[in-house]
């Protein structure tokens, strides 16, 4: 039997999660880092937590007997991406990484890149003055220091400090429509939209509605992969790439 193991919390790995499990011969781990309280159901096996590393990783490989290793971990997961690449490197482990393709910009869109979260804060002043954060709950801390915005947070569980002076939460979880969104940057007065470079199409809908409105968007790039690994854009292909693999 073929152990594959997914480093989960995607849409992407609970969906290549299901057609694994579903396969005679497969036995299939998802691992989880456990950051929310509530994930949504998952096939196959599930386990909840960080390894300790790439040293860790590379050792839970061995003891499980893992066949390969399919990285599905949010784009934006970049120290779990590396420790990944490395433990599978050390242990001579198939690995893939399955990530969505990014966001690209299209007429009448008004982007902003920015290279990191700090420089995301350093261009809000000038942009507007009532945004829209949609970057997570772990990273408030680079808005901390910002006074004399509002910001509505929306994220899927309460924030943590340290945060902005002047703001309030939306606890929401995807997909979201276009007139939802429409109707939120509207009734909240929202003049600037701020948000990660996630990709997919169940947050997208922020990026219509702010185009359909004329707002500024900051987004923030994805960091790159490590060197030499391999990515696939969806599940699909993680398939094609396990079927290539003979796993």
């Amino acid at each position: 039997m073929s152990h594959i193991l997914i480093l989960g919390g995607t849409t992407e790995a609970r969906r290549l999660a299901a057609e694994l499990a579903a396969r005679a011969g497969v036995r299939v781990t998802t691992s989880l880092a456990g950051r929310v309280a509530r994930p949504g159901a998952v096939d196959g096996d599930v386990r909840i937590g960080g390894f300790g590393g790439a040293e860790g990783l590379a050792a839970w490989l061995r003891e499980h007997r893992v066949d390969a290793l399919v990285d599905a971990t949010h784009p934006f997961a970049a120290s779990i991406t590396a420790n990944a690449a490395r433990a599978a490197t050390a242990t001579g482990t198939p690995a893939v990484v399955l990530r969505r393709p990014g966001w690209r910009p299209g007429p009448g869109d008004r982007w902003h890149e920015a290279a990191s979260l700090a420089e995301a804060a350093a261009l809000l002043p000038g942009l507007g003055r009532r945004a829209l954060l949609t970057t997570g709950r772990l990273g408030l801390a680079a808005f901390a220091h910002l006074t004399g915005l509002h910001f509505v947070v929306r994220s899927v569980e309460p924030p943590e400090p340290p945060m902005p002076p002047d703001m309030e939460v939306l606890l929401a979880r995807g997909p979201f429509t276009e007139a939802d969104e429409t109707t939120l940057l509207r009734e909240r007065r929202i003049d600037v939209v701020v948000t990660k470079d996630s990709g997919g199409e169940a947050t997208a809908a922020k990026l219509t509605a702010a185009r359909t409105l004329g707002l500024p968007v900051v987004i923030v790039r994805r960091p790159p992969l490590p060197d030499g690994v391999t990515a696939v854009p969806d599940v699909a292909g993680a398939l094609e790439w396990l079927r290539l693999a003979r796993v």
